[in-house]
């Protein structure tokens, strides 16, 4: 057995990239299916060329409802280090189709044996924050306008400067108007709760803390990159209906049980990356140029806590007669990729 030492969030970044640029085709045709295709497949061949010994644990599916990146699934060449892999093809698939902002690509990977994994639940209640914000002082256990309380404090503002990041859902009616209650400010958001997370955690953070109940493979996911960037993450399994915690139930997981960062993904081994396939507060989405693509991508590593924002230029074609490409007067600087997803 090998520890994953080196830095595989330098080589996964290939694999959001690639996805990426093949999402970004699909950007506002309508077509939400065809863009998480598209990034599935792309996502999927690049994987299997790092060197690793992969299993998915958070994928597209189970092995009968997904015939690629499902759950359970080998990826890599098969040799050291033995890994978890959490993949998000296309956070976004609707924002994608419609042509909204937000839309990523997502991977987060770890020692194996050490991310979460939630069987049949697929939602859990979230309360997420940036380092700065003591996570002892915090807890889903409490209410909205204690927690905000808290957070004011660690962060030395009023409540009132406070700023919530919410998904736009019915089931958030109550919560919003708590927050609403406690005098904080909301910022909602249609879809893409992996990346709201993240912006919890950013310098100068546009949002102070994410609340509210979403999708638990990206609290997954979110957990790797946060604990990257030294933020905090709390989960609670979410049951839709009695027949999905009846299965959860059955699963011997527990509905009750609140979990914490180092709960979602064990140790400081873990790698995160995304690529944006929209223009985002996150990342700049996927541009189109003669000749080829730039992408935008955030790359992190949990033991050195380094987060890394990469810009590169995919060159697919010769040099572009354009004066707009990026290509136009370039001497193959060491950010122009060769081919779309090298």
């Amino acid at each position: 057995y090998t520890a994953p030492s080196r830095n595989l969030a330098l080589e996964l970044v290939r694999v959001t990239e690639a996805a990426a640029l093949a999402a970004a085709r699909w950007l506002g045709k309508g077509d939400k299916n065809a863009a998480d295709q598209a990034a599935v497949d792309m996502m999927r061949k690049v994987l299997n060329e790092i060197q690793m010994d992969g299993i998915v644990v958070i994928g597209e599916g189970e092995k009968d409802e997904a015939p690629m990146l499902y759950c359970g699934e080998q990826i890599g060449d098969g040799s050291p280090p033995r890994v978890d892999i959490a993949v998000d093809p296309l956070d976004g698939t609707t924002l994608t189709a419609q042509g909204r902002s937000g839309a990523i690509a997502v991977i987060a990977l770890a020692e194996r044996g050490c991310m979460y994994n939630p069987g049949p639940c697929y939602y859990m209640e979230k309360l997420a924050v940036g380092p700065d914000v003591d996570p002892r002082r915090i807890s889903l256990d409490f209410t909205v306008a204690h927690n905000l309380e808290a957070i004011a404090n660690c962060l030395g503002k009023p409540v009132g400067d406070v700023t919530v990041l919410v998904l736009d859902r019915p089931r958030h009616a109550k919560l919003i108007s708590e927050i609403r209650a406690a005098g904080a400010r909301i910022r909602m958001i249609s879809d893409g709760d992996v990346g709201g997370a993240i912006e919890t955690a950013k310098p100068e953070a546009p949002v102070d803390v994410m609340m509210g109940i979403g999708g638990t493979p990206e609290g997954v996911i979110a957990a790797a990159a946060l604990k990257c960037m030294g933020g905090h993450i709390q989960g609670r399994l979410w049951a839709r209906d009695e027949e999905e915690a009846a299965a959860i139930k059955a699963s011997g997981r527990d509905l009750e049980r609140i979990l914490y960062t180092d709960d979602l993904v064990k140790g400081t081994d873990c790698f995160f990356a995304a690529t944006g396939v929209s223009d985002g507060d996150l990342l700049r989405g996927v541009r189109f140029f003669s000749g080829g693509a730039a992408s935008n991508s955030v790359v992190m590593r949990g033991k050195s806590q380094t987060v890394r924002y990469i810009e590169t230029f995919h060159k697919w074609a010769g040099p572009s007669s354009n004066p707009s490409s990026p290509w136009h007067h370039s001497n193959g600087g060491a950010n122009q990729h060769q081919g779309h997803w090298r």
